[in-house]
C-alpha cells in the first residue's frame, strides 16, 4: 500500500481533528457513493438525525432508522421490502460508510482513526451521514504527525492494520447486537457482512483513484484470512476476459439482500452470481 503523508502545518490542520477533517473531505470528494458531510466537533447547531450510539441503546431510534430505510426502498425501487431486507440494507449502508471512513483514512494517509458511535449521525430522511472528527488517531513513528497531542504511535504496519481491525470491530459490535434480531441471522453472517463492506470499501476507493491493484493488495494485507471477529479474509481471485485481461473479484461471505429488491441486478460479488455471469458483466 502506498500513502501520501501530510506534514501538519499551522492552524486547524495541526491537530488530530484537523487532519481527520481534511481526510474525510478528501474521501467524500473521491468516493461519490460515500454520502457524508464533515461536521464541526465544537458545534451542535447543524446536527440532525440520530447518532450511532442511539441506534444501539434506544429501541425507538433503531425502529426509526429501519423505517427510514424501508421508506427509501419503497420510493427508489417501488418495492415493498421484507422487514429483514430493510434491516440488512440499513446495516449494509452503515457498515460500508463508517468502515470506509476508517479504512479510507488508513489507505490514503497511513493513519487509523477511532470513530465512536457518538461521532456519527445519520439524517434519516436523506440517508446522509455526518462525521464529527475525533481526537483518537494512530500512526507509525515515522509519520510527520506522530508528535501531535493525542496521536498514538504503533511500531509497524501490521500493528497499524490491527488498529484498523479493532477500530471497526469495536464500532460495529454494539450495532450488530441491536440489529441482529431484525435481520434474523446469526453472528457469523452479520460479521460476514461487516467483513465484506470493509473489504469492498477499500476496493472501491482504489478504483476511484485508478489504483485498483494496490487497493486489492491493501485489503488482502488487512484481512489475509479470518481474524476474529471477521470470519474470513479478503479472498480476491482473478477472472480472465476474452482479451486475456485479468480482473479482480471476490464472493461476498454475507448478503445485503439486494437481490430480493432487484433480482436481475444482484451485486457482482453476490454469492448467487457465478463467475460466468461476473465475467459477462465485466465484458458488457
Amino acid at each position: 500500500m502506498t500513502v501520501a503523508l501530510e506534514t501538519p502545518s499551522t492552524g486547524a490542520a495541526a491537530t488530530v481533528s484537523g487532519l481527520l477533517s481534511d481526510t474525510y473531505r478528501h474521501l467524500a470528494e473521491v468516493c461519490r457513493a460515500l454520502t457524508v458531510r464533515v461536521g464541526d466537533p465544537a458545534s451542535s447547531a447543524t446536527r440532525t438525525g440520530l447518532n450511532g450510539a442511539e441506534l444501539t441503546k434506544n429501541a425507538e431510534a433503531l425502529e426509526a432508522f429501519l423505517q427510514a430505510e424501508d421508506t427509501r426502498i419503497r420510493a427508489r425501487y417501488d418495492h415493498d421490502p421484507r422487514r429483514d431486507v430493510a434491516a440488512s440494507r440499513a446495516l449494509h449502508h452503515y457498515a460500508w460508510s463508517v468502515g470506509l471512513l476508517m479504512s479510507g483514512a488508513w489507505y490514503l494517509t497511513g493513519r487509523v482513526p477511532r470513530i465512536s458511535p457518538e461521532d456519527v449521525r445519520i439524517d434519516l430522511a436523506s440517508g446522509v451521514f455526518e462525521i464529527s472528527p475525533g481526537a483518537d488517531l494512530a500512526c507509525l513513528p515515522k509519520d510527520p504527525a506522530a508528535a501531535l497531542p493525542g496521536m498514538l504511535t504503533v511500531p509497524h504496519e501490521e500493528a497499524l492494520r490491527a488498529e484498523l481491525r479493532v477500530a471497526v470491530a469495536d464500532h460495529m459490535e454494539p450495532l450488530l447486537r441491536a440489529i441482529g434480531p431484525y435481520i434474523r441471522r446469526g453472528p457469523r453472517a452479520l460479521w460476514g457482512l461487516v467483513t465484506d463492506d470493509l473489504v469492498s470499501g477499500i476496493w472501491y476507493l482504489g478504483r476511484m483513484l485508478g489504483r485498483e491493484p494496490d487497493a486489492v493488495r491493501a485489503a488482502t494485507a488487512l484481512l489475509p484470512t479470518a481474524v476474529p471477529p471477521f470470519p474470513g479474509g479478503a479472498d480476491f481471485r482473478h477472472l480472465t476476459d476474452s482479451d486475456g485481461r485479468q480482473h479482480p473479484t471476490r464472493t461476498r461471505m454475507g448478503c445485503c439482500l439486494y437481490y430480493t429488491i432487484r433480482p436481475a441486478e444482484a451485486c457482482a460479488t453476490c454469492p448467487r452470481v457465478g463467475d460466468t455471469e461476473r465475467l459477462r458483466r465485466i465484458e458488457g
